[in-house]
Order: structure tokens, then sequence, then C-alpha cells
């Protein structure tokens, strides 16, 4: 799970911004946070759900894709051929075009704390720093740095595996490729020490971005391949309000359609998939991450969401994240969107609520609503729309 992601010299944001689940003490609306299991120490309270809000242009959805930039790294397979990491820095300031992307990422995996560092450009990897934090010890595993005479190591005492399984790692590692990836795909199952943590390097973010049209074919061939999960699909649109009872895939040939029955007091009727509203084919391919993320499978994730309010209607947003409160989940929900309604529905705290804007430099400024002055009680929406917390558009007229 999320504890705090930093991000810096990348896209819009150009000094160190922090993006953090922390949850502000004293605050009511208990249900909104949950308590941290990790073994050893007593951790703050952290947010179930975050809501990032801001005009366009204004850096939401560069967040967003830095989030995505671990995993992406993460993932990537050794390969002869040198291709463009994915970074781009500020480019606003002309001293930081050669600099790196600066990322850290706290977080918690399979009930322990870890800080995990990583500065790139597009063509290498210039710095990778993982620590844990056993029992609350502050534990440096390992730490890359590239110098002008190459990479430099430093292992901590504690990193399993011994001396020259370091050096094979070391060597095995190219500069597009992380230490910890390299350390993983050479070492055995036995040894968990950096699996667990690169684990959640590679999963920690499931971020759904632009249109439903992948994700709402991917949960036809699923609902096509497993009845069940038609099942499971009709029944999610029911509890959102959509009148579907039944999903079913007719195969003729090599052409497959998707059929839904509706059901109204006058009777059912069946309509192809291409028929439905945009808003119910946004809603099948929702369900596909939705699903995945409440399922418990993999726990400690936060299902990130960028504009939520453009594939769903704001009814059904507060409806699902009701939802997520109520639940047992130790999942994280976070999303961005233009759609007040939020605010208005008082289902979230002040410090789930977060704001970006470009400052003069047209540099992203990241905060949380908390870092305003008000009392809990307060209109949010209506201070929003008075620009008490700024992030609203400056619309010339004339």
């Amino acid at each position: 799970m999320l504890i705090e992601f930093s991000i810096s010299n990348y896209r819009s944001f150009r000094e160190k911004q922090t993006f953090s689940m922390v949850a502000a003490p004293r605050l009511r609306k208990g249900d909104n946070v949950f308590k941290p299991v990790v073994k050893g120490e007593k951790l703050p309270d952290l947010l179930k759900v975050a809501a990032i809000y801001g005009p366009n242009a204004s850096g939401k959805s560069n967040l967003i894709k830095a989030f995505e930039i671990v995993k992406t790294i993460a993932e990537r397979q050794p390969s002869a051929q040198t291709t463009l990491l994915p970074v781009a820095p500020f480019r606003f300031d002309s001293e930081l075009a050669d600099q790196p992307t600066r990322i850290e990422l706290h977080f918690i995996y399979a009930e322990q704390r870890y800080e995990f560092e990583l500065a790139l450009t597009q063509q290498r990897i210039v710095h990778e720093r993982l620590v844990a934090y056993p029992k609350g010890k502050e534990t440096l595993l390992y730490e890359r740095r590239h110098l002008a005479s190459g990479d430099e190591y430093t292992f901590g005492q504690q990193l399993e595996g011994g001396t020259d399984l370091h050096e094979l790692w070391r060597k095995s590692t190219s500069a597009q490729m992380l230490f910890i990836a390299q350390a993983v795909a050479n070492s055995s199952e036995d040894l968990n020490q950096l699996r667990q943590p690169f684990k959640w390097l590679q999963s920690g973010f499931l971020v759904v971005s632009g249109h439903m049209d992948v994700w709402a074919s991917n949960s036809q061939l699923l609902a096509e391949k497993h009845s069940s999960l038609a099942e499971k699909i009709s029944e999610f649109l029911q509890e959102l309000d959509v009148p579907v009872t039944n999903i079913r895939v007719d195969k003729k040939e090599s052409n497959t359609r998707t059929v839904l029955t509706h059901k109204t007091a006058l009777g059912e009727a069946e309509f192809d998939f291409h028929e439905e509203s945009e808003g119910t084919k946004n809603l099948i391919g929702f369900w596909l991450p939705w699903d995945v993320h409440t399922s418990g499978l993999i726990e400690d994730r936060a299902l990130v969401v960028d504009e939520l309010d453009s594939s769903l209607h704001p009814e059904i947003v507060v409806s699902l994240v009701a939802k997520h409160i109520k639940s047992d989940s130790p999942n994280q929900l976070i999303f961005t969107t233009h759609d007040t309604h939020l605010m208005d529905a008082k289902l979230l705290r002040r410090d789930q609520f977060w704001l970006t804007e470009r400052d003069a430099n047209g540099a992203t400024q990241l905060r949380s609503i908390h870092d305003f002055e008000g009392r809990e009680s307060e209109d949010l929406e209506k201070r929003y729309y008075e620009g008490r917390y700024r992030g609203l558009p400056f619309v010339r007229r004339g």
C-alpha cells in the first residue's frame, strides 16, 4: 500500500512534489482510513481513497503517468537495443534539461515498510536505492550510483545472497535495467528480501487511463470464456442501477456478439453491445480493473484512475467510492476528476482531496485541501468554486 510518492523534474513537475496517503489526525469519518499492518511498527493511519482536482493542463494526468514509471521500468526485459526510458524533464528550465527525473516511493508490502528511490534520464538509470524498515529500524539493502567512472554499488550488511551473488547481480545489470530486477531474475525462489518489494514495484499501481474501449473488449472476452464472469458483470451493473439481468456472448463462425438483457416493468429486451449507451459500455470496461482491485487476490495495491468522471456518471462515482470505503479491502483508490459532486456528497474528509495548479513558471504545485485553513464541517465545494483552495482555471474575459 502507498504511504507517499514524490516526483521532480518530470513533465510539468519541476521541484519535488509529494503526494501522501497518510491520514491527518483528529479528523472524523474514521471509516475512510485504516491502520496498516506492519511487523514491529506502529504507523499512522492511511487513507483508503484520494481524489485529485485541478484545471486542465495543471498536471493531474502527469501525476498519473509518474505513478506508472517504476512499473514500466520494473517490467522491462533485457535487450541489445537501446530504447528511451519513459521520462521527460521539465522544459521551462534549461538547467534541468540534462538532469534526471527523480522518484521516491514509500510503501508497505507483506507487512514490511520500504523506501525506494530512483533517478533516471531517457538514456539510463543514474541512481537506485532500496531501504527496508524491519521492526522500524532503517536498513539499507543496496544503493547504485552512476559516476563518470561507471556504476558504484553499496550493499547493505543485511542483504542476503553473499558477495559472489551480489557481484553476479551487479554484472548482469545494464544501464537501462533496475538492479533489483536483475537480482530477482538471477536468484532462487527462497531469496525473498528483494523479491517482495520488487513484486510491489511491478504491481503496486493498477493504472486506468484513457478510454475504456480496451478494458471493455477484455471484459467481453472474459465473459465469453467464463459464464460466471458474465454473471459477475451483470451483477456489477445491477448494483449501479443499470438494469442488465444477463450477459451472453454468441459465436457464429468467426464472428462474436455480446448480448445484454435489460429488464423493465414492461418486460425484457435484448441489445447488442454496440447499441448500449457509452456509459454502460464504460461500466462494462471499468468492471475489470474494479473486480481485480476488490477481489483481494493482490493486496497492498492502489487502483489509480485518470479522469474517473469522464467515464462514469457522478452518482456512480459516489457509489463506487462509498463501496470502497465500506469494504475491508486493504487496497487504495486514487483518481483524478473535474466533478465536484464528491465534495458536495460529504463522503470524503478534507485530507482526501488533493489539488494541482501551475505556478508562474509553468510548474505543477500539488497540495491537499487540508493544507489550507478551514473547518472540517465547511462546504468544500462552495469554497473550491470561490477559489479559496485555488486550483481553478483562470479564464480571460474581454
